[in-house]
C-alpha cells in the first residue's frame, strides 16, 4: 500500500513512529526488571541444586540465572511494547508527515 497525503496527494510521507519507540523502550525496561526478578526468585532453587558444585557453583548459577532472565524478559517486553506503540501510532496519533505540504495525518482505519 502506497501512502499519499490526503491534502496534496504527495507520495513523500515520513512515518515518525514516536509511540512505537517510547513503548518499546519502556517495555524493554519493564520486561528486563520482571525477568530478572523472576530469575532471582528461581535462582534460590538453582542455588540449592548448584550447591553440589560448591560456593562457586552457587554464585555462577545465581548470577547467570538473573542475567538470562533479564535478557529474555527484556526481549519479550520490547516486543509487546512495540506492538502497542504501533497500534497507537497507526490509529491514535497523527504520526504521518507529508514532506511536501507539512500535513500530519493518521493512517486510514
Amino acid at each position: 500500500m502506497s501512502l499519499q497525503c490526503p491534502c496534496c496527494n504527495s507520495p513523500k510521507i515520513a512515518s515518525l513512529r514516536t509511540a512505537t519507540k517510547i513503548s518499546a523502550a519502556v517495555g524493554t525496561v519493564g520486561g528486563a526488571a520482571r525477568g530478572a526478578s523472576a530469575a532471582l526468585a528461581g535462582s534460590q532453587v538453582g542455588a540449592t541444586v548448584s550447591a553440589v558444585a560448591g560456593p562457586l557453583g552457587i554464585t555462577l548459577g545465581t548470577v547467570s540465572g538473573a542475567i538470562l532472565g533479564g535478557l529474555i524478559g527484556g526481549a519479550g517486553g520490547c516486543a509487546i511494547g512495540a506492538q502497542l506503540g504501533e497500534k497507537l501510532d497507526r490509529h491514535v496519533l497523527s504520526n504521518n508527515l507529508c514532506l511536501d505540504c507539512g500535513y500530519r495525518f493518521n493512517l486510514p482505519a
